[in-house]
């Protein structure tokens, strides 16, 4: 199974991957918003180093939740 097909049956089947999925969308829209803007605060750069570091823990835990599919799909 691919990395695309584990992740797209993981978005079926499981209620927790899809509410890390939709964590990180929105984590992704609120980068490209500062992004968009010409000049961040010093706040807004905290929150952006924030939001980035949020959103790559959710990475790792969809990364994780995937890897422990595909094992258990192996033969053994």
């Amino acid at each position: 199974m691919t990395q695309e097909e584990t992740r797209a049956h993981l978005v079926a089947t499981s209620e927790e991957f899809r509410r890390l999925v939709a964590q990180h969308a929105e984590y992704s829209q609120k980068l490209d918003a500062l992004a968009a803007r010409p000049y961040l605060s010093p706040e807004e750069q905290l929150e952006e180093v924030r939001i980035k570091k949020l959103k790559l823990r959710l990475k790792d835990q969809m990364q994780q939740m995937m890897d422990r599919h595909r094992a258990q799909q192996q033969p053994v």
